[in-house]
């Protein structure tokens, strides 16, 4: 390392410096040029010298250009200081939308991404849904116009809740935008999906739209809306949806009622048809041994649309325990076995084992009962969104920690009791499945593919205990001996009476081989 004292000496001796090696570097390679000789002397400098200035005598020192290795070692100390503030902040506490993992969205990506609009960060400014953007601003409009109302206070409002709204979504889309530019996507989003539910309870006439309107109005492409703004990665949060809704209305604590409006505006994407008169819902709740249905809504911790959604699917009173089946010392710290995965049999070996199917009468697709060889389960309605409702479903109850796997442990029990079109043939028979797809091959592909990435713990199931008394039945030899006979003689009315015939004939024939034998030793006198 060298100090100077004179900044133009030292100018003047590299200038020297340079000049001469330049010289001495061109005379070694005549066949080389002069530029390539400057460039490498360059190079060797600065690789080989470092050094400082001491600019006028007062003390303060310029340092040359660090090496490569130093710099690369001070990112890595920014990378850790990140991940050390990320972790100080716990910023994934407050996470409830998610990025749909990679491995769960492989060959079904249409599934997951929306077609039509987009609602928050994941999704905002692609290319083929501005066209939807037209739509969201004629939305605002016309609700400004009819609260007369300024949107500063709108604007305002969201101000507020920007950083916890922020904090709803994962990855580095939603830092991406700027306050306003946030900001301005929650008001226009949330106000169109408050028009969307507000039309279609109170009716889109009484909000202002003309009769012919191309998007507020219950026509065919409401069905597609419906789909896309179910979807996990298309959500807003509640409590953007809940303020809004109360500046609306002119009460800004109001709760509750978005829930409401969107379960009334999802109800066509209901897995089921099946609705419960009072008496048939009191003789339900009577043999469930609880007198008052849970209500999804009474608890004000929904996190979005699809939270609540779910929350009404699963309505219902206390559940079975789940039943532990290995080992209690390794049930604490376990992770889940793909292996481990086979709830049930399919519905062609529970029928020659003797299990009989029966429809039952509930609106809650899920529940299922077995009792006395009768495996009772609740009507399910597949339709053309079922793939994508059950795909976003499940993906939350993946990614989500705080909540339960019932929709998962549901569709891996169905995938288990179909194997093949025969299977899906009678459970339609049966009552249990009503498709509306083309045949029941495509609705056993469906369940065969909805869980093909999906590892869960079979112990944390509310149906492993059921599952475990279908396959203690199953295995009971006298069971699938007695169907067995059942299916071979009395399967009709023909088979009945040839079965019969043959026994009067054995009969028969014992009777004379009886009174033959009877004769011979003690012959009439």
């Amino acid at each position: 390392m060298v100090a100077v004292f004179n900044k133009e000496l030292l100018s003047w001796y590299l200038i020297t410096v340079k000049l001469r090696e330049t010289v001495e570097s061109a005379i070694a390679n005549p066949n080389q040029s002069p530029d390539q000789n400057l460039h490498k002397q360059e190079q060797q400098q600065s690789e080989s010298l470092q050094v400082v200035i001491q600019n006028g005598g007062d003390g303060k020192f310029e340092e040359g250009p660090k090496s490569p290795e130093s710099e690369w070692v001070l990112n890595i100390k920014d990378k850790l200081e990140q991940a050390s503030q990320d972790n100080a902040a716990n910023v994934w506490s407050k996470l409830c939308i998610y990025r749909i993992p990679h491995y769960l969205r492989e060959g079904d990506d249409k599934a997951y991404v929306p077609q039509i609009v987009s609602l928050g960060p994941y999704h905002h400014g692609r290319r083929r849904l501005r066209q939807m953007d037209l739509h969201k601003w004629r939305s605002l409009h016309q609700m400004l116009k009819r609260t007369n109302q300024d949107i500063k206070l709108y604007l305002d409002s969201m101000k507020e809740v920007e950083e916890k709204a922020r904090s709803c979504y994962e990855g580095p889309v939603a830092m991406s935008l700027s306050s306003n530019e946030f900001v301005e996507m929650m008001v226009l989003d949330g106000c169109f999906v408050l028009e969307l539910f507000r039309g279609a309870a109170e009716g889109f006439k009484q909000l202002g739209y003309p009769r012919n309107d191309p998007i507020f109005a219950m026509r065919g492409s409401m069905h597609s809306i419906q789909r896309d703004m179910i979807m996990l990665e298309n959500q807003l949060p509640l409590f953007v949806l809940d303020r809004l809704l109360g500046l609306q209305l002119g009460d800004p604590e109001l709760k509750g009622l978005v829930s409401k409006l969107a379960l009334r505006f999802f109800d066509p994407l209901m897995p089921t048809d099946e609705p419960l008169t009072k008496s048939d819902r009191n003789k339900l709740e009577s043999s469930l041994g609880y007198a008052t249905t849970f209500d999804p809504l009474s608890d004000q911790g929904a996190l979005h649309c699809l939270d609540v959604f779910r929350r009404s699917l699963l309505r219902s009173g206390p559940k079975p325990v789940p039943r532990v089946w290995i080992k209690r010392w390794s049930n604490a710290n376990r992770v889940a076995d793909k292996r481990r995965q086979q709830l049930i049999h399919c519905v062609t070996e529970l029928r020659e084992a003797g299990v009989k199917f029966k429809k039952r009468k509930t609106d809650r697709f899920w529940d299922v009962k077995f009792e006395d060889g009768i495996l009772s389960i609740s009507r399910l309605l597949v339709h053309d969104g079922t793939k994508s409702l059950f795909l976003n479903l499940i993906a939350f109850e993946q990614c989500h920690l705080d909540c339960s796997n019932d929709i998962t442990s549901y569709v891996i029990f169905m995938d288990n009791l179909i194997n093949s079109p025969a299977d899906v043939g009678y459970l339609h028979y049966c009552g249990i499945i009503e498709h509306w797809l083309g045949n029941d091959a495509e609705v056993a592909d469906l369940f065969n593919r909805l869980c093909q990435e999906v590892v869960f713990d079979i112990n944390d199931s509310y149906l492993s205990r059921l599952s475990a008394d279908v396959n203690r039945y199953y295995d009971h030899r006298w069971n699938a001996w007695r169907a067995s006979l059942k299916h071979n003689y009395f399967s009709n009315p023909w088979a009945i009476l040839s079965f019969l015939a043959a026994v009067v004939l054995l009969l028969l024939t014992f009777t004379q081989t009886f009174y033959g034998v009877y004769s011979y030793y003690r012959p009439p006198n």
